[in-house]
This record gives C-alpha cells, sequence and structure tokens, in this order.
C-alpha cells in the first residue's frame, strides 16, 4: 500500500487550468480499483492519495501520467507501508 503526498511546487498557478484533467486521473485510478482516498491537505499544500494492489514501478507510471505531475505543478512523495495490522473495517488492506 503506498501514501502519496502530492505538494505544490512554484508552478502552482496552472493547477485550476489542469484541473479537471486531474480530476479524470483520479476518477480512473477508483475505476481502476487502485485509489482508495484521496484529499486535498488541508493547509492547501497540495493533495494526498493512498493507492493499492499496485507495484512500485506501476504507481510511478500512473503518477507520470497526472497532468500535475507530468506539468510540474506538484511534485510526488511516496511512501510505502507494509500493512501488518488494521481495523477489522480495513481487514481488506492486509492482503
Amino acid at each position: 500500500m503506498f501514501v502519496v503526498a502530492l505538494r505544490f511546487s512554484a508552478n502552482k498557478s496552472r493547477a485550476a487550468a489542469l484541473m479537471p484533467a486531474h480530476n479524470d486521473w483520479i476518477r480512473r485510478g477508483f475505476d481502476d480499483g487502485v485509489f482508495l482516498l484521496t484529499g486535498s491537505l488541508k493547509s492547501g499544500g497540495g493533495g494526498m492519495v493512498l493507492a493499492h494492489k499496485l507495484s512500485r514501478e506501476e504507481l510511478d507510471a500512473r503518477l507520470r501520467e497526472d497532468p500535475f505531475v507530468a506539468e510540474d505543478v506538484v511534485s510526488a512523495d511516496v511512501l510505502e507501508i507494509a500493512a501488518g495490522r488494521a481495523d477489522d473495517r480495513l481487514a481488506f488492506l492486509l492482503n
């Protein structure tokens, strides 16, 4: 499982123009069953993605397809988690 922090770069001003394409990218992640959660950082510094069921290489390729990443609106910081314990409601993440 991966937690991806998408942090705005100096090109943040381009975000509004790319938002529809970025939202399409997010929708594809959910449609493909890869994204579990996305959201904005309350600080206004970017967003987060919780992803699973893919390798690091597949995630990196998917991130390169994000218009925000491709156009250097955000940088992606990826943390890989080896889940060991979970609440029963999240037990599916342990598979």
